[in-house]
Parts: structure tokens; C-alpha cells; sequence
């Protein structure tokens, strides 16, 4: 169980990626990483999950953690890459309803759209 993540600055867009499993051993890394970002109104950070083999509920409490310190801090959040299963857990959650969600299919799920 191992968990990767690296990111790419590009002026007002970070870009995270993420590969590996999240799990209750591995989301303090994540944690970690994520909190390492300095977040600033304005600043969009995407984090492509494509590479995410397994996800569980404490992978899903970082990123509503992380989604609530971005909002707070007047920046935009948004999720891309999701296989069909990490989706599905986002909507089973209700999480889609509140995150901006695209799948690795370029489908938008957000608050946005309805």
C-alpha cells in the first residue's frame, strides 16, 4: 500500500497528481502534501485521481477537508480522471453534488450543472 503525489504549478492552476491507494495507512501522506499547498483567492488546483487503484471513507475525509479549506480560502477545487468506481463512491456519498467532478470520460458533475 503506497500512496504518490506530486504537483505542477502553472500561474494560477496547481495541478496534483495523484497515483496509488488511500487508505487509513496512506491518507496522512496525502494530508500532508495537500496541506503543503499554499492556497490564495483565485488559485484552481485540480487533482487527477486516474492513477488512484483504491480509495476508502478516509480518502474521501481528506479530500472534503481539503474541498472546505480551498472554499474557505476563495480558491476552486476540482477532481479529474475518476475511474467509474471512485465516481460511484463520490456519488453514493452525495460528495458529486458538492465537488466538481470530472471522470475520466470529460463528463462534468457539479453543483454547477443542475
Amino acid at each position: 500500500m503506497n500512496v504518490n503525489v506530486q504537483f505542477r504549478e502553472d500561474g494560477n492552476i496547481m495541478r496534483g497528481f495523484v497515483e496509488g491507494e488511500i487508505d487509513t495507512f496512506t491518507a496522512p501522506i496525502l494530508r500532508d502534501e495537500l496541506d503543503s499547498i499554499r492556497i490564495f483567492e483565485g488559485l484552481t488546483i485540480e487533482l487527477d485521481l486516474s492513477k488512484v487503484t483504491y480509495m476508502d471513507s478516509t480518502g474521501l475525509g481528506i479530500f472534503v477537508a481539503f474541498y472546505k479549506k480551498v472554499v474557505r480560502e476563495k480558491g476552486e477545487f476540482k477532481l479529474v480522471g475518476l475511474t467509474d468506481r471512485l465516481v460511484r463512491l463520490f456519488e453514493i456519498t452525495g460528495l458529486s453534488e458538492l465537488m466538481n467532478i470530472e471522470t475520466d470520460k470529460k463528463v462534468e458533475i457539479s453543483n454547477e450543472s443542475i
